[in-house]
């Protein structure tokens, strides 16, 4: 296989749609080979075939699910087995919006599983492959929320804030390799109408961190190459949360979100 490869692979996770979608497609435009990773049953095939016929580049993919640590193991020894890779895109996340004494088990191990655990073991797994090749690329794909605690999402920002920090620790330990390390805090991704609609009932704060995944893409991918360590996708924002005390934005973000629960739990019962 390594004789009909022209470069090395990226491998982009949650690549099906959002985000994830955006970095493989930027990845293929600049002649980058693809692996694209997600959940089974979300047209991953079709994207991969795209992609081929469009970029004319190398584009693999697998389906998997990384709420069990032996999915993740599997994905890992495949990918070790008959790739060389220069850039892993751990973009994989989920999350939601909840009451923390009403959310089921299930609900808050997914949000520790998927947007923790699946990120470390991947890049811990992968690494001696990035090590391998002349330069490569870790992006992490944190949020804004990493930098205020919220009520009602108090796994989500935690599990994101874990990814910032764990991103920061080891760029520095890497620093003096060939493996680059950066992250990207960004706000919410305007991925559907569904989203949008949730997003905007948020009031002016939540229009105001809405993103357009193709142009985040882009700029944190051209921003990488560029080794910045920390990649912020809306400077203002960015700004506010670091800036503004516990005591104010705790309360007023906790409040816009739980507006938005009531009013998700009020259509639900019409």
């Amino acid at each position: 296989m390594k004789e009909t490869i022209r470069k090395p692979f990226a491998v982009v996770t949650g690549a099906s749609q959002g985000l994830g979608k955006a970095f493989a497609l930027e990845l293929a435009q600049r002649q980058y080979n693809v692996v694209l990773v997600s959940l089974p049953g979300q047209d991953l095939r079709q994207l991969s075939i795209r992609i081929k016929q469009v970029y004319n580049v190398q584009s693999f993919f697998y389906e998997t699910d990384f709420s069990a640590d032996a999915n993740i193991r599997s994905l890992t020894d495949w990918l070790n087995e008959r790739f060389d890779i220069s850039i892993l895109i751990n973009n994989a996340g989920t999350g939601g919006t909840r009451s923390f004494e009403e959310a089921h088990i299930d609900y808050i191990d997914n949000i520790i599983q998927v947007n923790v655990k699946a990120t470390v073991l991947l890049t811990h797994q992968l690494l001696p492959n990035l090590k391998r090749q002349p330069q490569s690329y870790i992006l992490n794909v944190s949020s804004i929320a990493a930098f205020s605690p919220v009520g009602y999402k108090t796994v989500y920002p935690a599990s994101k804030a874990f990814i910032h920090s764990f991103s920061r620790g080891l760029y520095a330990e890497l620093k003096n390799t060939n493996v680059f390390v950066s992250v990207i805090n960004p706000g919410a991704m305007a991925t559907s109408e569904e989203i949008i609609s949730r997003i905007e009932r948020q009031g002016f704060l939540g229009k105001l961190t809405l993103l357009e995944p193709a142009k985040v893409a882009g700029y944190s991918i051209g921003r990488l190459f560029k080794r910045d360590t920390v990649i912020m996708l809306n400077p203002f924002i960015w700004l506010l949360s670091v800036l503004l005390p516990i005591w104010i934005k705790l309360p007023v973000m906790t409040k816009i979100v739980k507006r938005e629960l009531d009013e998700k739990r009020v259509c639900n019962g019409c």
